[in-house]
């Protein structure tokens, strides 16, 4: 980066953005320093971005098409390269017109229309037609998850959401063992989402699922060719809020996922506030952070996956959020129906056992798939 300029607003410029005075003083920055290209960190519309570019004869690019390109670097499945390429042509379609500029100088005669109008005609049917193309493809995967998701119903199901590089894939792989859950310090390494299995002990087990990192303005079009992925958290029982406790703007990384979760529909849904990298943070300051949380987001737990010990806070919160939703029972069996009693102890959370005459009684924590099995069995149960 060779410089950086900003402008205090009440409103931006309809047609440049910045104002008359700070697009010229930007004109002369770009000239004097030899910019290749310039990076607006807010959205531009398609006619403020080529009225710029006219002005300064250097490649603009807005913080929508940036956010686009390094999804782009990052897809690696087909389902990502299909959605990262439905919002890349979203976001073309309505900027066509500035990208056939060099032809204007081309003019028809009467009743003959130039090149440039005849390409754009042919680039808007081509991009209209793939569009539709992708929305079909995606909707068939949203219909293949949808059956993953009724298979997975009875079982408790929990979500990592939060800004980008929080930590939420280093979590999954820490709490599941999963070797092959992709971890690197960078924005958006995560397209997909990833479900594995994490073994709480006390017969207590989770489906944990990564999804996509949000940012601060989220291109529009990404949230919307991302909400397949994103209906995995819409389906969770909870959802873990990954925070960066050690980025300086945690806080403000805090309400952007907050308002995306909202935009999703999703701000109903029980959430535990998991602050990750603590080992990052020294103490005087881990301590004051606390004090705070304790009062502010009481439902919440420090963690840290570098340093050994440091996630059971987030695993006796989740052997909670079980516990809460699972229904103590008392279970009726034969004296001899060993094959089933092994079952309800390795399904179960046993809290007493006695015998009661010729029939063994069994007290214990279990969630309705659990006592249908049992049922079907031939075992009695009847809820505390």
């Amino acid at each position: 980066m060779v410089g950086e300029l900003t402008q205090q607003i009440d409103r931006p410029n309809s047609a440049t953005y910045l104002g008359k005075g700070k697009i010229e003083e930007l004109r002369q920055r770009v000239s004097d320093t030899e910019a290749s290209l310039v990076i607006f960190d807010d959205e531009l519309t398609p006619s403020q971005g080529k009225n710029i570019e006219d002005m300064l004869a250097t490649r603009v690019v807005d913080r929508a098409e940036l956010i686009l390109d390094i999804f782009a670097t990052r897809a690696r499945t087909a389902e990502a390269k299909m959605q990262v390429e439905l919002a890349q042509l979203e976001y073309t379609l309505p900027r066509l017109t500035r990208m056939w500029t060099h032809l204007e100088k081309f003019r028809g005669g009467i009743g003959v229309r130039g090149p440039g109008e005849t390409q754009l005609e042919t680039d808007r049917r081509l991009i209209n037609h793939r569009i539709k193309l992708l929305k079909e493809r995606l909707q068939d995967v949203q219909k293949q998850r949808e059956i993953q998701r009724q298979s997975r119903r009875t079982e408790f199901k929990a979500s990592l959401v939060g800004y980008t590089n929080a930590g939420k894939s280093s979590i999954l792989r820490s709490l599941s063992g999963a070797q092959d859950v992709f971890v690197e310090n960078r924005l958006f390494a995560t397209l997909d989402p990833l479900t594995r299995e994490a073994d709480l002990g006390e017969h207590g087990k989770v489906l944990l699922t990564d999804t996509v990192g949000f940012v601060r303005k989220l291109p529009h079009q990404l949230v919307a060719s991302f909400r397949a992925t994103l209906e995995e958290a819409r389906d969770a029982d909870l959802l873990l809020h990954v925070i960066d406790a050690s980025h300086p703007t945690w806080e403000e990384q805090r309400v952007v996922v907050d308002q995306v979760l909202a935009e999703l529909g999703l701000q109903e849904k029980p959430v535990l506030h998991v602050f990750n990298k603590i080992d990052q943070i020294d103490d005087a300051t881990l301590a004051a952070m606390r004090e705070r949380m304790r009062n502010l987001l009481p439902n919440s737990v420090f963690v840290s996956t570098l340093v050994e010990g440091e996630l059971e806070p987030l695993k006796r919160a989740l052997v909670a959020a079980l516990r809460a939703r699972s229904n103590v029972a008392e279970v009726r069996l034969g004296a001899g129906d060993g094959k089933l009693l092994a079952e309800i102890h390795r399904g179960a959370e046993v809290l007493e056992q006695r015998m009661e005459g010729e029939e063994i009684v069994v007290r214990a924590r279990m969630d309705e798939a659990m006592m249908g099995r049992v049922r079907r069995a031939g075992g009695r149960v009847e809820q505390v």
